[in-house]
């Protein structure tokens, strides 16, 4: 029987991971199938285990990174500290099954930024605090980069948009959105940032890829600024998914 991988999370549209997988098992002859489970709750998650008896790995997207965690018997150091999952190994034995978690994340995330960061890049600003910030976050201490959140609603250790003035921006030469803004199909969105004051010596990062150019890294790069969208991070994310499956 061919190994079996996929997709926990709900709704499942388009999914990046299975056209992605598809074409790698086609293109490297390897005889495995990747697909999708849009489960409406994560308590669906021991019956997959149980009608797939070939299974040998998941990726998990929203809304489950979190809720998947009490679920897994073992969870490495990054996806601890992360405090998500989005790669689980499947191993069995005999009537035994363990599960283990980890994050590719924040490894898609640091092996996609390290070529471009240049010595300026010392502080960066995360825009938004939802659950792909935190890998971020922890990407960039893991780079030796200070971090700042950003977000609508100024608290604790958070700045809001209105906080970021061009003197910050003179300190701050790396940006990275990790909100939706400017995802498709609201292409016209963009986080609320001084983009006059970015220049030659800035890097836009963004983790949407849906367009290839969204308007926060086009008001960037009219700017000046260096852009990077987020699909080679997910390329990443995906190949670090298999090497976590076929240790």
């Amino acid at each position: 029987m061919a190994e079996l991988y996929g997709l926990i999370g709900f709704p499942l549209g388009h999914s990046f991971s299975a056209k992605y997988f598809a074409e790698k098992f086609a293109s490297q002859n390897i005889d495995a199938e990747y697909r999708n489970f849009a489960i409406e709750s994560i308590k669906n998650l021991p019956e997959i285990l149980k009608n797939n008896s070939n299974l040998k790995g998941l990726n998990v997207t929203i809304p489950y990174k979190q809720q998947v965690m009490p679920f897994l018997d073992d969870i490495d150091e990054a996806a601890k500290r992360i405090g998500a999952v989005n790669v689980i190994c499947v191993s069995r034995k005999g009537n035994q099954t363990k599960l283990t978690g980890h994050n590719a994340d924040v490894i898609g995330f640091t092996e996609s930024l390290r070529p471009l960061l240049k010595p300026q890049h010392t502080k960066a600003l995360v825009l938004g605090t939802g659950g792909a910030s935190k890998a971020v976050i922890d990407g960039l201490q893991q780079l030796g980069i200070l971090t700042q959140y950003v977000s609508r609603t100024r608290r604790e250790g958070i700045i809001a948009y209105d906080d970021i003035t061009p003197e910050m921006l003179e300190e701050y030469k790396l940006v990275v959105n990790c909100t939706p803004l400017g995802m498709f199909p609201k292409v016209d969105d963009a986080p609320d940032i001084p983009y006059n004051s970015l220049g030659p010596e800035h890097l836009l990062y963004d983790l949407v890829y849906n367009p290839k150019e969204t308007l926060f890294l086009q008001k960037g790069r009219e700017q000046g600024a260096t852009t990077k969208n987020g699909l080679e991070m997910l390329h990443l994310q995906a190949e670090a998914s298999w090497n976590f499956w076929n240790k």
